[in-house]
């Protein structure tokens, strides 16, 4: 293998709810069509911004076939399968797997730290387990451990449909020893960085791309950055990543951070409503003034910004 399956940028779709918190899919409809519309490489669902660790198991699979059926294979469709238990997320990537999904994402098990030796054992069973191809996503600051690097490089090794990793560490140091230890033995094994701001440096260092929540409301930016980097256009790309950089404070505007992403879709135009699962609340007002704010310094508001990426995008 040397070619990546998975590459670019791949936002992690909010899933969409009505005011009682049933599952909203002519909103969830229209968002799909936006960001099909977009430039974005694939689409991401049922991750932290998909708000799955608030849903059911039947509330997930209902959106894991809704979405799958809406893409219907115009753009590449990663599933989230994440649970605390093994089978639990092998049940939930058998069914990805049934409903044509093209890939699943996996964050490692929260509550019980695992040891090494279970933490290797969970994800080597889940690839044995399943034929699609599985994407490591690791994000400490919520599961509360960290997947080694040396594990990393072992799953990446010897199982074959484990292919990529999302990095969501707050720092380059975890996404360049992964590069580091993974990518000369297997150069088609992704490296995504988790946070937006860190896109340019992971192309840098050899990655692959990044899996943005601001690719739902802003994917000229991060999609511009990799244009502009597989153009080596450095001056456009560093312009750009400026530009990005006033985007992160909108993702601490209110912890958990779903309506904020939602509401920063509505600003551009996207036709849903703001409503989340508790115990996500509703914005306050100030709230959405500063998010508001936020998308103004970032340049995401201003038209003729919009409108120089838009002539790019594909038809």
């Amino acid at each position: 293998m040397n070619q990546t399956r998975f590459s670019g940028v791949i936002p992690p779709v909010p899933t969409l709810f009505d005011a009682h918190g049933e599952f909203d899919g002519a909103a969830q409809a229209r968002l799909i069509e936006h960001l099909v519309a977009s430039p974005v490489n694939g689409l991401f669902f049922l991750g932290s911004a998909g708000e799955f660790a608030n849903m059911s198991d039947a509330q997930r699979a209902q959106v894991a076939e809704f979405c799958i059926k809406k893409v219907a294979g115009r753009k590449p469709v990663l599933i989230g399968i994440a649970h605390c238990g093994t089978q639990q997320t092998i049940n939930a990537g058998l069914h990805a797997q049934n409903m044509g999904a093209s890939g699943v994402v996996v964050v490692n098990p929260w509550y019980n730290p695992l040891s090494e030796a279970n933490l290797l054992h969970h994800y080597k069973t889940i690839a044995a387990a399943l034929k699609l191809p599985i994407i490591l996503y690791n994000f400490p600051a919520l599961t509360g451990q960290s997947i080694p690097v040396h594990i990393i490089r072992e799953l990446a090794l010897n199982c074959p449909n484990i292919v990529g990793l999302k990095d969501t560490v707050d720092t380059l140091s975890h996404i360049r020893e992964t590069i580091h230890a993974v990518k000369t033995d297997r150069p088609d094994f992704a490296v995504f960085a988790g946070y937006d701001e860190y896109l340019l440096g992971t192309l840098i260092l050899g990655g692959d791309g990044c899996i943005p929540a601001s690719a739902n409301f802003a994917p000229q930016l991060t999609c511009g950055i990799l244009d502009a980097w597989r153009k080596q256009d450095l001056s456009r790309a560093i312009e750009l990543q400026q530009s990005l950089s006033w985007i992160p404070p909108l993702y601490s505007m209110d912890l958990p951070f779903y309506n904020a992403v939602k509401y920063a879709l509505q600003l551009v135009g996207v036709e849903i409503s703001v409503h989340s699962l508790p115990p996500a609340s509703p914005l306050t007002e100030e709230m959405k003034v500063e998010i508001k704010n936020i998308l103004n310094r970032a340049g995401v508001l201003n038209s003729k910004s919009v409108s120089r990426c838009k002539d790019t995008w594909p038809a």
